[in-house]
């Protein structure tokens, strides 16, 4: 049995919901791409923000090695949406919004 899923905290929530090629460019023949909210805050926290692995699991309150997973998905995403031409939607996941 797998190990339940633990929520993973975001700070900030996307600004917007999705990125894509402009409509008259040549769009890849696959659909949209999802990017999860959780993989957004790990980009942010560590592409945007500087922050390392350990701080970034810090902020999010999980393992290290889970962040390390979750910010490999994610640039996975990012660079098969950029090569591609293909729509990134951002939305779903584990997560649960901090406090403030």
């Amino acid at each position: 049995m797998p190990r339940p899923v633990k929520c993973r905290r975001v700070c900030a929530m996307p600004r917007t919901k999705g990125f894509g090629p402009l409509p008259r460019a040549a769009c890849g023949k696959e659909g949209p791409l999802t990017l999860s909210v959780d993989e957004y805050e790990a980009l942010r926290l560590i592409d945007l923000e500087g922050m390392t692995q350990e701080q970034c699991a810090a902020q999010m309150e999980v393992a290290r090695t889970t962040v390390q997973a979750v910010y490999d998905a994610a640039r996975r995403k990012v660079a098969d949406a950029l090569v591609n031409g293909r729509r990134l939607v951002i939305e779903g996941g584990s997560y649960r919004l901090c406090p403030q």
